[in-house]
């Protein structure tokens, strides 16, 4: 009998020094394994550099490629992304899932190294979730964004790559930050991230809006993300769009971007000859894909 009572009182004091364990852990700082190098940071900018023109000749080449984009407009918050994930020339995945849920109210975008983005973004919604516990109300979207800016800071020069949007809606209203592996932190109302962001910058700076309509504002995510695929390499597979308001996110679209790409630009499956004869008519693109006809300017 006397066993047994030991292994009854072991095993509370075993549940209770497990709890003491896992209480301590949750605000232990993170600690990673280094290289056996003199240097750890010197080692990891030599060897897995993310600057595009210096890691050719590195055994690992951080060549990626992807497209995010997220704006403001009078009816919430867009987020829209691509899908593929890239290794150089080499397609590594369609399927990528680069909106990060961190919260009800709360997305982070992925741009740079899956890894890095997929981690720390999901490390920012354990910190999100401790301060909600703490506080009794949630985090700002601001105080979001700084804490993963001070994270970024602390591994500055380690090698880390991500480029990241952090939005959702608070209690100031929507908001909208980007933060990179530098500890950058901008606050905006418009950013794209990633090898296609020029391209998709082209088509925001066309048709942005801060009046947009919630549709409009959704066709313009979907058509800024279809463009920038057809013309970089590096971004393609599904089209991803978040609508963000105060509720909270709601995804509003997933579509092939292959397939939307014929639907805003109709010609591209004429003839040359369709296509000469519908240029002379004043024949133009419309966002649903349908022909339209507009009168000749002078």
């Amino acid at each position: 009998m006397l066993a047994i009572g030991d292994k009854i009182l072991d095993f509370g004091r075993d549940k209770r020094m497990n709890r003491n364990s896992v209480e301590d852990s949750i605000d232990a700082p993170i600690n990673f394994m280094l290289p056996a190098v003199p240097n750890a940071a010197e080692f990891c900018r030599t060897n897995f550099s993310a600057e595009k023109g210096k890691d050719y000749d590195q055994d690992i080449k951080f060549m990626k490629g992807t497209t995010t984009l997220a704006f403001k407009f009078d009816g919430g918050i867009i987020v829209s992304v691509d899908s593929r994930a890239t290794q150089g020339a080499y397609i590594a995945s369609q399927a990528v899932k680069k909106i990060i849920e961190i919260n009800p109210y709360l997305l982070g975008t992925m741009a740079g190294g899956a890894a890095d983005c997929q981690y720390w973004e999901r490390d920012l919604g354990r910190q999100c979730r401790l301060y909600e516990l703490r506080n009794k109300e949630r985090i700002s979207v601001a105080a979001a964004s700084k804490l993963l800016a001070n994270i970024m800071f602390q591994y500055r020069g380690y090698g880390l790559s991500m480029g990241t949007m952090i939005t959702g809606w608070d209690k100031t209203g929507p908001q909208l930050y980007y933060v990179d592996n530098d500890a950058t932190r901008l606050k905006g109302e418009l950013f794209s991230v990633g090898s296609g962001s020029t391209y998709a910058y082209g088509v925001l700076d066309n048709f942005y809006r801060k009046d947009l309509t919630v549709e409009e504002a959704i066709e313009l995510g979907k058509r800024a993300i279809t463009h920038a695929t057809y013309r970089d390499a590096s971004s393609g597979g599904i089209n991803n769009v978040y609508w963000v308001t105060e509720d909270g996110w709601k995804k509003v679209w997933a579509g092939d971007t292959s397939e939307m790409y014929y639907k805003y630009y109709p010609r591209a499956l004429m003839s040359s000859t369709e296509a000469a004869a519908a240029a002379e008519e004043g024949v133009s693109e419309t966002k649903d894909g349908g022909p339209q006809v507009v009168p000749m300017e002078d």
